[in-house]
């Protein structure tokens, strides 16, 4: 069994060069592929409404590894389904 020691924190740079810090629930391994449910990074009390969360698949290109937008909606059900599923149990353990 693992131990929680706190959150994993990511540093991403879109396109137009504009950095986002995001929190990393979980990570799943998924035919050969590995994808990430992300939140942003906010404070405790910066968070006054729900946070959004996103699933990004890591991916190579030119020999480096980045995180994209899955556009495959039964791919992205699929793994939606599999991380909520890794989520509950995690919970679940945790009681």
């Amino acid at each position: 069994m693992s131990e929680n020691f706190g959150s994993d924190f990511i540093t991403i740079v879109d396109e137009d060069g504009v950095e986002y810090e995001l929190e990393i629930l979980t990570t799943l391994e998924y035919n050969g592929c590995t994808y990430m449910a992300v939140i942003p990074a906010v404070d405790a009390e910066d968070a006054e409404e729900d946070l959004e969360i996103a699933i990004l698949k890591s991916v190579e290109e030119d020999g480096e590894s980045i995180l994209c937008a899955i556009e495959d909606e039964q791919e992205l059900e699929a793994v939606h389904q599999l991380m909520m599923d890794q989520l509950y149990e995690e919970e679940e353990d945790e009681e």
